[in-house]
């Protein structure tokens, strides 16, 4: 069966869609805390605990960590699938693959869980 390039169902174009759309969340989250950096007066922890603590940042700190988090992950896989191959590694590669990938789902989990429990825990 052949499958249409565009269709969003684990296609390459529906990754290159959301490394896209993450580089772009990224960015405004980016320009969004640098606005406040610029724009604030005097910056002090109880500004900052105001500013990051606001449910509204904290919704959209928790969107661009998901975002760093699909846009690394696709990164991450396409170097994995790029440069991890039969040529270089023989018959191991899939061993060498398959660790690569648990590796890197691993960094990833952790990279995710740690801002999210900075974000959300009680302070």
């Amino acid at each position: 069966m052949v499958t249409s390039v565009t269709s969003f169902g684990r296609s390459g174009l529906a990754d290159w869609v959301l490394q896209r759309v993450s580089a772009v969340v990224l960015a405004a989250y980016a320009l969004c805390v640098l606005g406040f950096f610029v724009t604030a007066d005097s910056v002090d922890h109880t500004k900052l605990v105001g500013f990051f603590g606001s449910l509204p940042l904290k919704l959209f700190t928790t969107l661009a960590v998901l975002s760093l988090a699909a846009h690394a992950w696709i990164g991450m896989w396409t170097i994995g699938t790029d440069y991890v191959r039969r040529h270089y590694f023989g018959r191991a590669h899939t061993l060498f693959l398959a660790a690569y990938q648990v590796v890197c789902v691993a960094a990833v989990f952790v990279y995710v869980l740690w801002p999210l429990s900075v974000v959300w825990g009680d302070t």
